[in-house]
C-alpha cells in the first residue's frame, strides 16, 4: 500500500502505463478514475481474503443483511477515507495535475437503491466492517436504477440509469461461485423409506450469479462483502437449434425474461407482470443469497441444528421475506430435516426489520401468483400458515377474528409482513414512535402474541461519510477542537457542548457553513444558471417525494410567502433560498403533480423582480447520495415535516442534525428522539401529534374545507392552483392536488398544520436575525448527533438481535 505521496504518485504513474499504455499527459478523468479505482481494490486485496479467513479459522457467527437496496453512492472518496489515504491520494493527484473532485465526479452512483431503507443498508454495511463485525450485504446488480431523473418543463421526465454503462471498477464476477434459481414447475410427492419427499419437475432453472464488492471499514483493514447477484440464462443456445424455426426466438423470448429479472429497480407494479417480475425478484435475491449463505455454512461441517448458532440472516423489510420459506424448503427438501426441527432453526435464524407504517407498503401478494410461480414454496407458506392458525385456535378457542386478523393467507392474498413476524425470532422497529405505534396499531395483535420478538433499533447514519467526507472543513475543526477519538467513538461529539458559547469558535462554525453555501450555490449556477444568495436562510427538503412527507405543504408555504412580498413590497424580510429535491414513483401521479408545482412557483418567483433577494426556489434534479454529499452541508434549515405518525423514522434528519443544520418538523419518527435531546431551544417543532391524527382517523371531526373556508391564507394559495394567477399555467394542471386536499379531505393533514407551519416559519426567520444563537443551535446539534451514529445502531443490532462480536483478523494468507 502507498504510505505517502511520492509512493502513491510512482504507483498511480507505473499502472496507468501497465494497464491503460498511457502516461499521464495522455490520460482522461475517466483513466484516472479507473487507474484510482484499480489500486485500491489492489491494495486491499489481502486484506479482503484475511478478513474471510478469519471468519472461517475462528467459525465466529456471521450475520448476512438481506436487502433488496443498497444505496451505496460513490465509493471512490469514501474507500479513501476508510483506508486513510483521502489526503495523499487528493495530494498527489494534485501534483499530476488532477483535482480529486473531478475525478469523483467520474463514478456514477451506483443504481442499487432510491431511498431511506437502501441507505440505511449502505450505512449499516459501513458501521459493520469499521466495527470488525462479521456482517455482509446481500441484494441484486441491477442493470438499471431506479431512474434517471430529468426536468423538462417543469415535469419529471424518466430516463433509464444506465450506471453501469462504463462498467463498475469495485466489483469482481465470480461466476465459479454461481447457483440455480427455479421458477414455475410442478411438485410431485412421493415417499422414501418412510420419509415424504417432494420433486419440483418441468421448472424453468436461471443462474444466478455473485458479483462481490468489497465493503471496507474505517481504520485497522477490515474487508466485509456486498454479494450482488446478477440473472444468467442457464440455457444453451445451441441445443435451441434441434426444437424447429422458432427456436432462436423463443431463445430470445427467454433470454430476456431471465435478463429482465435483475434488470430494473422496482419495476411497475400496477400490472400483473410488473408484480410477477417484483416477486420474481424477491425469490431470486432469497434463493441465491440463502444458497451462498448455506454453502458457507457447509464448510465449518456442523449439523444444521448449529445454524442460528452460526448465521444470522436479517431481512431489510418485507422484500426478502421469502428467505423464511425457502429456507424451509431447503432444510426439508434438501437437508431431510422434519417439519418441527426444520421450523426450530428458521424460527432462531431469522430476523426482521420493519420500515412502514403505511398499509399499502406491507407487501401482499395474489395466492395464485405465488403458487405458480414457487409452487413448493407456496406449499410450505401454507403449511407455516395452517399450522399458526391451528395454534391460535387451540390457545384462544372461537377467536375466529383474531385468525383472520393475522393469517398469513387471507382473501386469497400472501401477507408478507405476516409470515416476517410469525418466522423471525426478533421483530424490530426503526424508532421509538415508530416501534410504539408497531405495538399498539399496526401489528398489535402480533405484539400481544409474541410480546418478547419486538423491540426498537432506531435508525443510524454513518458520521465518517456524512460529517468527515461530505463536509471535511467541518470535520477538522471538530478534531482541532476535541480529538479524534470521535471518529470512532461517535457519543464524544458530546465534548462540542463546551464550546456552544464560544465566541471564537461559534464565528468558525458560522464561516465553514458560509463556505459550503458558496460551493453549493457555485454548482446551482453552473447547473441552473440561477444566482442565489450565500446569506440567505438555505431551507432545504430533500428526500423521496410522497403525500405524508409534505413537500405540498412546503411549497404552499412558499406561494404564500410571495404572496406576502407582492402585497407588501417594502416590507422587511429574511432572505430564503428554497431547495427541493425528490423522485416521485412513475405512476404516481399526484407525486409528479407536486414536482411540477415546485417548478412552476420556481419559474414565478426566480424571474420576479419584486421578490429578487427576498426568495429564491430550487428544484435540484435527480436527487442522489453524491448530490445530497453537496446540499446537506449547505443547508441552514432542515426539513422534516411529515405527517406525524407516518414516517418510520427519517435518517436525511440526522445526515442534517450532524452537519449544524436545524431541524423544522413534526414529533414523527427519529424527531421524537431528537427533541428529547434538543428542547424547544434547538429545534422548531410544529403540527399535530401522532395520537391526535390517529384520533382523526378513528372518529373523524377533521373536514379540510371547513380550514379552507375560513383561513384566507390557505384559500388564496388553493385556489392559485386551479384559477387564473401566477402559478396556474393550465386550467386543469394542479387539479390533481386541489381534489386530494378539497375533495378527498387532505389525507395528510397539510392544511391542519399549515397555520402551525406558517407561524414556526416566521420564529425561525427572527431566530435567524441573531447569528450567535443560530451558531449556539448548530453546534448543540452537532454535539448530539452522534447518537445517532449507524456505529451505535449496530451495536445495539450485535447484542441485542444477532449475538455476534467484533472479529481481529490474525491470519496472513
Amino acid at each position: 500500500m502507498f504510505n505517502n505521496k511520492e509512493l502513491f504518485k510512482t504507483a498511480f504513474k507505473e499502472q496507468l502505463v501497465s494497464r491503460l499504455g498511457k502516461n499521464i499527459e495522455e490520460a482522461s478523468a475517466g483513466d484516472i478514475y479507473k487507474i484510482l479505482g484499480a489500486l485500491i481494490r489492489e491494495s486491499i486485496g489481502r486484506e479482503w481474503a484475511e478478513t474471510n479467513q478469519a471468519y472461517k479459522v475462528q467459525e465466529e457467527k456471521q450475520v448476512y443483511y438481506f436487502s433488496m437496496e443498497f444505496l451505496i453512492g460513490r465509493l471512490l472518496g469514501n474507500n479513501l477515507l476508510n483506508l486513510g489515504l483521502l489526503e495523499t491520494a487528493r495530494d498527489g493527484l494534485l501534483d499530476l495535475g488532477w483535482s480529486l473532485e473531478e475525478i469523483e465526479e467520474q463514478e456514477p452512483d451506483a443504481g442499487l437503491g432510491n431511498g431511506g431503507l437502501g441507505r440505511l443498508a449502505a450505512c449499516f454495511l459501513d458501521s459493520l466492517a469499521s466495527l470488525q463485525y462479521a456482517g455482509h450485504g446481500c441484494g441484486i446488480r441491477y442493470k438499471y436504477g431506479l431512474f434517471e431523473q430529468k426536468i423538462i418543463d417543469g415535469h419529471q421526465v424518466e430516463l433509464p440509469d444506465n450506471w453501469l454503462q462504463k462498467s463498475n471498477v469495485w466489483e469482481e464476477r465470480r461466476a465459479d461461485k454461481r447457483v440455480e434459481v427455479r421458477f414455475w414447475g410442478q411438485v410431485e410427492v412421493r415417499e422414501d423409506n418412510g420419509r415424504t419427499v417432494f420433486d419440483t419437475v418441468n421448472y424453468e432453472k436461471v443462474w444466478a450469479v455473485p458479483h462481490d464488492v468489497p465493503v471496507i471499514g474505517y481504520g485497522d483493514p477490515h474487508v466485509n462483502t456486498l454479494r450482488l447477484w446478477s440473472a444468467e440464462s442457464s440455457m444453451d443456445p445451441s441445443k435451441m437449434q434441434i426444437e424447429g424455426h422458432n427456436s432462436y426466438y423463443r431463445f430470445l423470448d427467454y433470454y430476456r425474461s431471465v435478463e429482465s429479472i435483475s434488470e430494473f429497480l422496482y419495476p411497475d407494479d400496477s400490472g400483473y407482470e410488473g408484480k410477477l417480475l417484483r416477486l420474481k425478484q424477491q425469490y431470486f435475491l432469497c434463493s441465491a443469497g440463502l444458497q451462498s449463505v448455506l454453502r458457507t455454512f457447509d464448510k465449518l461441517e456442523l449439523p444444521y441444528s448449529e445454524l442460528p448458532d452460526k448465521v444470522a440472516v436479517h431481512i431489510n423489510d418485507t422484500h426478502p421475506t421469502l428467505v423464511i420459506p425457502e429456507l424451509m424448503r431447503i432444510l426439508i427438501d434438501e437437508k431431510e430435516y422434519g417439519w418441527d426441527d426444520a421450523w426450530d432453526i428458521t424460527n432462531r435464524t431469522v430476523s426482521y426489520t420493519n420500515h412502514t407504517l403505511l398499509s399499502e407498503a406491507l407487501e401482499k401478494w395474489p395466492a395464485n401468483m405465488v403458487r405458480e410461480l414457487l409452487p413448493r414454496v407456496y406449499m410450505i407458506i401454507e403449511e407455516i400458515n395452517k399450522r399458526f392458525c391451528g395454534m391460535l385456535l387451540e390457545r384462544f378457542p372461537g377467536r375466529q377474528d383474531l385468525v383472520s386478523q393475522v393469517a398469513i393467507i387471507e382473501s386469497d392474498q400472501v401477507k408478507m409482513a405476516h409470515l416476517a413476524i410469525v418466522g423471525s425470532y426478533s421483530v424490530n422497529g426503526v424508532a421509538g414512535l415508530h416501534t410504539e405505534l408497531l405495538k399498539r396499531n399496526v401489528m398489535k395483535p402480533f405484539y400481544e402474541l409474541f410480546p418478547e420478538r419486538f423491540n426498537n433499533k432506531t435508525n443510524g447514519i454513518t458520521h465518517r461519510r456524512w460529517l468527515m467526507h461530505a463536509n471535511s472543513e467541518l470535520s477538522h475543526l471538530i478534531s482541532e477542537s476535541i480529538g479524534t477519538g470521535w471518529i470512532k467513538r461517535p457519543h464524544q461529539l458530546l465534548k462540542l457542548e463546551t464550546f456552544k458559547d464560544d465566541s471564537a469558535f461559534q464565528e468558525q462554525i458560522m464561516s465553514i457553513k458560509r463556505s459550503n453555501k458558496l460551493r453549493l450555490a457555485a454548482y446551482i449556477a453552473q447547473k441552473q444558471g440561477i444566482t442565489i444568495d450565500p446569506d440567505s436562510i438555505f431551507d432545504v427538503q430533500v428526500k423521496r417525494l410522497h403525500g405524508y412527507k409534505r413537500q405540498l405543504m412546503n411549497i404552499l408555504h412558499v406561494m404564500h410567502l410571495y404572496n406576502e412580498i407582492k402585497d407588501t413590497p417594502s416590507a422587511d424580510r429574511v432572505p430564503r433560498t428554497f431547495i427541493f429535491g425528490a423522485k416521485a414513483a412513475p405512476g404516481y401521479y399526484l407525486a409528479k403533480s407536486i414536482i411540477k408545482l415546485i417548478n412552476v412557483v420556481a419559474d414565478v418567483v426566480n424571474k420576479d423582480p419584486q421578490v429578487n433577494g427576498k426568495l429564491k426556489v430550487l428544484f435540484l434534479e435527480n436527487y442522489s447520495v453524491s448530490l445530497a454529499e453537496k446540499i446537506i452541508p449547505a443547508a441552514n434549515l432542515s426539513e422534516q415535516i411529515s405527517t406525524a405518525g407516518k414516517e418510520a423514522s427519517g435518517t436525511g434528519n440526522m445526515k442534517f442534525m450532524l452537519n449544524g443544520a436545524l431541524t423544522i418538523g413534526t414529533l414523527d419518527g427519529a424527531n421524537v428522539e431528537m427533541y428529547e435531546m434538543l428542547g424547544d431551544d434547538n429545534m422548531f417543532l410544529f403540527g399535530l401529534r401522532s395520537e391526535e391524527v390517529l384520533d382523526y382517523y378513528r372518529y373523524g371531526g377533521y373536514l379540510a374545507r371547513d380550514v379552507y373556508g375560513k383561513d384566507p391564507r390557505i384559500k388564496r394559495v388553493m385556489d392559485q392552483l386551479v384559477s387564473s394567477g401566477p402559478f396556474c399555467c393550465h386550467e386543469r394542471e394542479f387539479g390533481l392536488i386541489y381534489q386530494s386536499i378539497l375533495d378527498h379531505n387532505d389525507e395528510f393533514f397539510v392544511l391542519r398544520d399549515f397555520n402551525s407551519y406558517v407561524e414556526t416559519q416566521a420564529g425561525i426567520d427572527q431566530a435567524y436575525l441573531d447569528p450567535q444563537a443560530w451558531a449556539t443551535k448548530s453546534i448543540v446539534n452537532i454535539a448530539h448527533a452522534g447518537h445517532f451514529s449507524s456505529d451505535c445502531t449496530i451495536n445495539r443490532y450485535a447484542s441485542d438481535i444477532w449475538d455476534i462480536r467484533p472479529v481481529r483478523p490474525s491470519i496472513n494468507v
